[in-house]
């Protein structure tokens, strides 16, 4: 890659930048490929975090309402859906944090770049659209029964409670989707600024 070229590029990322060599910038820019990287992992990282505590809450709620058949099965279906994005979120960490030092940066990052890009943009990256809703209301169900210290198919046939479930179903899914929504915006971003990257490296 020749210096000017180099040069382009990280006066995109800071204007101040001085007059640098070319190793330094290559550097400069292996390190800022890493540290972009890491914005996923972190994601990553916060969601295998809270699968575990889910699980947790689940499997423990579970053994303490042994008596609620329909409360065990709600929470057993729960927990697999769950493990499953638990085993999914392992695989994309270390399938992202996976270093094959035999690669070239440009090779490693387009790699990462069609990861990423099959994820945020592929044909199920709007799979979340439809699954939020139906484990909300698991979710709602698992925690709402659990408190009110009654059976399933009591809470169901309270009034208060049902108008609680809604109440909850509805704040729960606005909060997730507009979350979601702004950490998809984020990784878009992230995913762009290493596509631009990638272009730049010839």
């Amino acid at each position: 890659m020749k210096n000017n070229e180099l040069e382009n590029i990280w006066k995109n990322v800071d204007s101040k930048i001085r007059s640098k060599s070319i190793d330094e910038l290559n550097a400069l820019l292996i390190t800022k490929t890493k540290k972009t990287m890491n914005k996923f992992l972190y994601i990553i990282l916060i969601d295998i975090i809270v699968c575990f505590g889910l699980i947790i809450f689940l499997i423990i709620t579970a053994l303490k309402r042994q008596g609620d058949i329909i409360y065990q099965l709600n929470n057993t279906v729960l927990c697999l859906v769950t493990i499953v994005s638990l085993i999914v979120s392992l695989l994309s960490w270390i399938k992202l944090n996976n270093n094959q030092y035999n690669l070239s940066l440009k090779d490693w990052l387009k790699e990462r770049i069609s990861m990423l890009s099959r994820w945020l943009l592929g044909k199920y990256s709007k799979l979340y659209i439809v699954s939020i809703p139906i484990l909300l209301i698991m979710i709602n169900l698992s925690i709402h029964v659990y408190y009110e210290h009654k059976l399933f198919t009591e809470v169901m046939k309270n009034e208060e409670s049902i108008y609680g479930l809604i109440i909850g179903f509805i704040i729960g899914l606005f909060v997730s989707y507009f979350f979601i929504s702004k950490i998809r915006k984020y990784q878009l971003k992230n995913l762009e600024f290493l596509k631009e990257l990638y272009s730049s490296l010839h």
